[in-house]
């Protein structure tokens, strides 16, 4: 246990973060989402829920500025703008942490290659469907 530290952040997810660079995405993803499957490496956290480890996530890792789109969510079936209760839970904890961010939502043929192509799924034990997203890593400032 490390003081100011939310205690999802495992050693391995801490230093995923810390390892990843600027402009690498990074995956949260429900307990049904075939992570072992499109993950380059995955991450475990069976028990947990996703907005929790959203939230704990989002507490240490910048999110890119550089770029207009940086955060990305999952959608139910081909309904782009349709949203769940865990899609409105996830865009408010990213509201919390980036308020100038908007969630966009990408449909199944566009969000799962970039599933693929991430630094790092997190597989959550989130037992909602389509609770999916990815964020972009950004920068910390001098």
């Amino acid at each position: 246990m490390l003081k100011g530290l939310n205690p999802l952040l495992s050693p391995d997810l801490l230093y995923t973060l810390r390892a990843m660079g600027h402009g690498d995405e990074i995956a949260i993803v429900d307990g049904n989402y075939p992570g072992l499957e499109h993950a380059r490496r995955l991450i475990r956290l069976d028990g947990h829920h996703l907005v929790p480890v959203l939230d704990a996530v989002l507490s240490v890792m910048p999110i890119d500025d550089f770029v207009p789109e940086a955060i990305f969510r999952s959608t139910v079936g081909k309904e782009l703008d349709r949203l769940d209760p865990v899609h409105e839970e996830m865009i408010a904890c990213c509201a919390k942490h980036e308020p100038q961010r908007k969630v966009i939502p990408l449909l199944g043929p566009d969000f799962y290659p970039r599933v693929k192509a991430a630094h790092t799924v997190i597989q959550t034990g989130e037992p909602r469907l389509y609770a999916n997203i990815i964020l972009k890593k950004g920068v910390i400032y001098p």
